[in-house]
């Protein structure tokens, strides 16, 4: 886990990535989190995308497996519970509003997008939006810097301290061909 600056993003992260999303992976800056095995987790993406697009989703989940098991989360109305929570807890809402505010200064670290100033992700800093992009930011960030995210991970049948990941095909010498 990590938060900027990040390492340099290998040519074999993209491809991973690419591979998980199941279409090119976009504007990469950096890959905050990682598998047991060493595969990308959480990649974060340029606030501007290339084409000019705003892009506030800064943590983005790709590991299938992680994302399967916040979908499974989202559906067992975990978000619907957090934003209880939210509302009811007064230290958990302080928690998750500086949660917001760390997220955006990693983000803007990047570069200030006017569209999307204040604008984070997962519904941050009042609601409970995504699971997937919450726990992107707990998994990057670390323990207790997102409250719900962590409960999201806490509660998920997926760990990152187990590898689940599929074969992605990069290592073979189709994937090694395409990339150099």
């Amino acid at each position: 886990m990590t938060r900027p600056p990040f390492d340099p993003v290998s040519e074999r992260d993209i491809r991973i990535v690419s591979a998980q999303l199941g279409r090119p992976a976009r504007d990469v800056v950096g890959i905050p989190a990682r598998c047991a095995c060493g595969a990308p987790t959480v990649v974060a993406t340029a606030p501007r995308l290339g084409d000019g697009t705003p892009f506030p989703t800064f943590y983005y989940l790709t590991h299938p497996v992680a994302t399967a098991s916040m979908s499974f989360l989202e559906a067992a109305q975990l978000m619907v519970e957090c934003t209880e929570l939210l509302e009811g807890d007064p230290q958990v809402a302080a928690a998750y509003a500086r949660a917001h505010r760390d997220y955006l200064a990693d983000r803007e670290s990047f570069g200030v997008v006017p569209e999307i100033a204040g604008i984070s992700a997962g519904g941050m800093p009042t609601r409970v939006k995504c699971l997937h992009a919450l726990a992107a930011h707990a998994l990057s960030a670390g323990p207790g810097a997102n409250p719900i995210g962590d409960i999201a991970l806490e509660r998920s049948s997926w760990s990152p301290n187990v590898c689940q990941c599929p074969d992605y095909g990069v290592d073979d010498d189709a994937g090694a061909e395409a990339s150099g």
